[in-house]
């Protein structure tokens, strides 16, 4: 389906019944359709959406503010005839559904996040994550680390780089990650933009009073990319937040505990209501 919003056209699929979910991706809904479980979308009508200038969706990325953000989800919301919706959002692209969320309180129902950053500073984030990879990985899984990034060519491309991080990635430290994103499009300018300008100086703390839909948090224990301590005394500084460590994941804990990950947020969103 095709939505045109302020010089945009952006691309969205759906996948099962109930109450509406938007699903955030800055790579092509595919590999998102792919790693969802399928559980999922028997409780919810899951909602892939191409972000404005990345997957399918067209419009210059460097347009997208947050304010942009929660026009164009809302003009997807209203395409599909809902009052309210929920949404998900992983890795950085969780602050995007936490600022919808802000936004819009009266048509979003609850956020989903999976693997955020409590900050958007990736220096910072960066530094995090290496000095908790080193304080807690095991020297295997830093050796095979290690030896992945030994292997990579001269010229390795940003997605070798990143199946090179398994390690820090993932549970498994030998997992194959690469059938995970075949048909991804990655846009470099997208994420040029919402690593920097539109999330550097991003803190989940600032302006918290103004976060009144429901949060959720779903963090796995060997994520080493947004390592789970970062958010430690932080969810009770919130309005209503709730942090749930998945004990063997890493950074796509609705990929590897699948059930688990269905029931917590299910099990979450009836208690919300």
């Amino acid at each position: 389906m095709i939505v045109s919003v302020h010089g945009a056209e952006l691309f969205y699929s759906t996948r099962g019944e109930g109450p509406a979910c938007l699903v955030l991706s800055s790579i092509g809904t595919k590999p998102y359709e792919r790693m969802t479980p399928p559980a999922l979308s028997d409780r919810f009508r899951l909602v892939y959406v191409d972000l404005r200038g990345s997957g399918q969706s067209t419009g210059d990325p460097a347009d997208l503010t947050f304010d942009t953000l929660a026009e164009d989800l809302e003009a997807i919301r209203a395409d599909l005839g809902v009052e309210r919706i929920a949404v998900l959002g992983h890795s950085i692209l969780s602050v995007l559904a936490i600022e919808y969320g802000r936004r819009c309180p009266d048509s979003v129902s609850h956020v989903i996040t999976a693997g955020a950053p409590p900050r958007g500073d990736m220096a910072w984030l960066a530094a995090q994550s290496i000095a908790f990879f080193e304080a807690d990985a095991t020297e295997e899984r830093k050796q095979i680390l290690r030896d992945n990034l030994a292997a990579l060519p001269a010229d390795a491309s940003p997605g070798q780089q990143m199946f090179a991080q398994t390690p820090m990635r993932f549970f498994d430290a030998r997992f194959d990650a690469v059938p995970l994103f075949a048909e991804a499009s990655v846009s470099p300018r997208f994420l040029q933009h919402v690593l920097g300008p539109l999330t550097q100086g991003w803190d989940v703390t600032a302006g918290a009073s103004g976060l009144r839909v429901p949060l959720f948090l779903a963090h796995g224990r060997y994520d080493y990319l947004v390592p789970h301590v970062l958010w430690n005394g932080i969810p009770p500084r919130l309005p209503n937040a709730t942090l749930e460590i998945f004990e063997r994941s890493g950074h796509q804990p609705f990929y590897e505990e699948p059930d688990r990950f269905v029931d917590a947020v299910t099990g979450w969103m009836a208690g919300q209501a």
